[in-house]
């Protein structure tokens, strides 16, 4: 018993039956052979129909019986697999050339399930005769079944290309194939031009093969694709529905799809469709309308009046299985092998196997006319000595006996003899050596060809040829695929994607944003907005949903984010935090907000930080079309962050710079060059040693400057206190200096509107008043107190609530 006791270790053992399980179902399962471009189920279903008669010129069968004897008989496994592959042998949308015929439900392209076998019937098709052609004429090698009772064939005689001509597709261990299928006509024409010029390169094929043929027709992109697959037997191409543009009577279009992709299922198309109408992720879109009957495919979609029909199909195309790409990958078992194979390689295995089957066939068929003549001449011998002949067999004792006396006496051989003793009695007329003397002239001109076709491989082409042409000639049909030699580029237009509508856009200080309808805002009022504890409103405006806004980082960084992307959230209700739309660093924080439109080259955003660095970039430049990250708007030093941006014409404008020290510097926005989004700008002002950056901004000389201390004091100066210098200078000073507890500036802000609100805000509370309501100071003074520090907590901020500003 422990002789029979292996020690081995399970890595040999997984290695090994893997590898034995892996051969089988790359060669008896998953892969087509590149001779009957047939998997072995496929094969063994079109045989057992051969074998028990079930073909294209008698009576359909149910499909139970044929499934039954495949699996009795050569494929010993589950009935709902091979009834499945012999499914789809009969249907029209996935084969270019059906090999069964079904009646009843075989499925359709919405990938609906087919009716029980015991419901459905079936037969072959008129051109599986041709594939299965001479198979009784020892034209293939066949072996045994899985028990031994019978034989079946290794491959089918496959009087035509049909790997090409069906194409396959199947996944198998460490191999797949995607071979598509292709017109007949095309494939037997390019392989009649193979025979005659073996050499002829895939340039030249392409001329007769124009690319694949699909059963559900659709519209191939790509002859560069096309090409690269038939030379190396992998390749891309783009293939996308047929659609037409039709007018209904009440003034809209309606887009009408007349033919899919392949292999595309028909109803997850329509589907999605409906989805994206329904999910506004696709404007103008009213109704999507699956038409399909008796007479063809068909898919409305209904479009709203005025809508640009063309940017809707081509966001369709690029959102659905309208279009799809497919990969060519032409994995084929070439002599008991995986092979990935181009054109050429697939048509000379295709003829190499015809000249093997048309070889035998003619050795069959010469062996047995040459058996035939051989009877013949004995028959016409014994005719000529009749008489002589019965007498004979009539003194024999038996049949036995008067066969060996016709050998001995007459010379004949013991086949000879058992035909001359088979004969019947009518045959022995005068009419009989006629019709023999005529078909020893027959069999001797068959035999002679028979021949010839051995001995010369020209005259074994020729016959190649002629069957081919005569194929072609009964079974090829116009091609349903369009090849177009470019693929089409998509322009999708955003305003089919987005509904244009105008919404409030609003980010707050800690930063949440939020996009809400106008009608929740109209009805609550900007004072309800929702905000957490401690939070303020940074800033609201008016927006469309087919800009963009910016949002500027303290670490130099902006966001670019389509405003139809931001969540519509109530104005009562908290927004979403920045961080959940892109992602910034835990210690990076929002400095402000605008909105683009078309980010035309008319104006620039100026970006100032703390330490007094300033830079001036082209609106131009924020445009993006990759944004899921945040993207350099400025390079900021460590230690410094951005305090401010804001936006200027190219007209000059004043600039205006406020420390905590309450230095001030006021110079023209032309001192700033134009700089690209990764440089670290320029000095805006000479800092003093512990000093740092409250405000810089634009400033008019209708404008008055607003600014809060660390003492609660609140102080209000004119554009005429300021006096324009040049950049990186200290500036003038705007506080009276104290010397116990002097005045610091905490923030302040450029007031463009007298009859805005101020609101300054501690962690705990926050003081509220108008603007107009703070007197105009003169410019060495510190303003007047607004709060008691004590009471109220430490300064934070300072914020302007302004009229809608955009």
């Amino acid at each position: 018993m422990s002789e029979i006791i292996q020690d081995l270790s399970l890595e040999d053992v997984i290695g090994d039956r893997f590898g034995r399980y892996s051969k089988y179902i790359i060669q008896e399962r998953a892969l087509p052979d590149v001779r009957d471009g047939l998997k072995p189920v496929q094969r063994r279903i079109l045989f057992a129909m051969y074998s028990s008669g079930n073909t294209f010129d008698k009576n359909f069968r149910k499909s139970a019986k044929s499934v039954g004897d495949v699996i009795g008989q050569y494929h010993p496994h589950g009935d709902t697999s091979v009834y499945d592959a012999m499914v789809r042998l009969s249907q029209e949308w996935k084969l270019r050339h059906v090999l069964i015929e079904m009646h009843g439900n075989n499925g359709s392209i919405d990938n609906d399930p087919p009716a029980a076998m015991r419901y459905t019937e079936a037969k072959l098709s008129r051109i599986s005769e041709q594939l299965l052609r001479d198979i009784n004429k020892e034209t293939v090698p066949f072996m045994p079944n899985y028990d031994d009772t019978t034989n079946e064939p290794m491959v089918l005689p496959a009087r035509l290309p049909n790997l090409l001509i069906n194409g396959s597709t199947g996944i198998s261990a460490g191999y797949a194939t995607d071979i598509p299928p292709h017109n007949l006509g095309e494939v037997i024409q390019a392989t009649l031009k193979f025979i005659d010029q073996p050499d002829i390169s895939v340039k030249q094929l392409m001329k007769y093969i124009k690319g694949p043929d699909f059963p559900t027709g659709g519209i191939i992109q790509g002859i560069e694709g096309i090409k690269k697959a038939y030379e190396t037997g992998k390749g891309k191409v783009v293939v996308r529905s047929k659609v037409e543009t039709e007018k209904l009577r009440n003034g809209r279009t309606e887009l009408v799809v007349s033919e899919i992709p392949y292999e595309v299922n028909k109803s997850s198309l329509v589907k999605k469709i409906d989805e994206l109408r329904a999910d506004k992720k696709v404007d103008g879109i009213i109704e999507v309308r699956d038409e399909t009957d008796r007479t063809g495919l068909r898919i409305a979609i209904e479009l709203k009046k005025d809508v640009n029909s063309e940017a809707v199909l081509n966001y369709l195309f690029k959102n659905t299985d309208l279009q799809i790409s497919y990969n060519f990958n032409m994995v084929a078992i070439s002599e008991g092998r995986p092979k990935l194979m181009g054109l050429r390689d697939i048509i000379n295995s295709y003829l190499n196997h015809q000249i093997e089957v048309v070889t035998n066939r003619t050795r069959y068929d010469l062996r047995h006319a040459e058996n035939r003549m051989h009877i013949v001449e004995g028959l016409m011998k014994a005719l000529s000595i009749l008489d002589e002949v019965i007498q004979l067999i009539r003194n024999s004792k038996n049949k036995r006996d008067a066969k060996d006396n016709l050998v001995a006496e007459y010379d004949f051989t013991e086949t000879q003899a058992e035909a001359i003793v088979m004969l019947q009695l009518y045959r022995l007329t005068n009419t009989d050596i006629v019709q023999l003397e005529d078909e020893h002239a027959g069999l001797k001109e068959t035999i002679a060809h028979l021949r010839h076709v051995l001995d010369d491989h020209d005259a074994l082409l020729a016959v190649i040829k002629d069957e081919l042409t005569a194929i072609r000639k009964e079974f090829k049909e116009p091609r349903l695929s369009v090849i177009e030699a470019e693929i089409a580029e998509l322009k999708i237009d955003k305003e089919v994607m987005v509904p244009s509508e105008n919404v409030v856009v609003s980010l707050t200080q800690d930063g949440y944003i939020k996009r809400t309808s106008l009608r929740s805002y109209n009805a609550s009022g900007i004072q309800e907005v929702g905000v957490k504890d401690g939070d303020r409103l940074l800033k609201h405006f008016e927006a469309n949903t087919l800009d963009t806004v910016l949002v500027f980082t303290t670490k130099g960084r902006y966001l670019y984010i389509p405003v139809h992307k931001l969540v519509e959230i109530k104005w009562k209700e908290l927004g979403k935090h920045i961080s959940q739309i892109v992602a910034i660093d835990h210690d990076e924080h929002v400095v402000d907000i605008y909105t683009e439109t078309d980010f035309k080259p008319n104006g620039y955003y100026i970006i100032a930080t703390q330490n007094g660095m300033i830079k001036k970039s082209n609106i131009s430049m924020f445009k993006t079309t990759r944004y899921s990250k945040p993207l350099v708007a400025m390079k900021v030093k460590d230690g410094d962050e951005v305090i401010s941006v804001f936006k200027v014409n190219k007209q000059p404008e004043f600039i205006t710079v406020l420390t905590q020290r309450g230095m001030s510097l006021t110079y023209s926005s032309e001192e700033l060059n134009d700089t690209g989004l990764k440089a670290a700008g320029v000095k805006s002002i000479n800092l003093k040693d512990e000093d740092v950056v409250v405000l810089t901004h634009s400033v008019k000389e209708t404008d008055t400057l607003l600014m809060v201390t660390q003492r609660g004091a609140l102080k209000r100066i004119g554009f005429k206190v300021l006096q324009q210098a040049k950049r990186a200078q200290r500036g003038l000073t705007l506080l009276r200096e104290l010397k116990k507890t002097p005045h610091r500036i905490v923030d302040a802000k450029v007031v463009q509107a007298d009859d805005s609100k101020y609101v300054i805000t501690s962690d705990q509370t926050f003081k509220s008043g108008n603007v107009r309501d703070v007197h105009l100071s003169e410019q060495y003074t510190n303003g007047s107190f607004i709060v008691d520090i004590d009471e109220f907590g430490k300064v934070k901020s300072l914020i302007i609530e302004e009229n809608n500003s955009r």
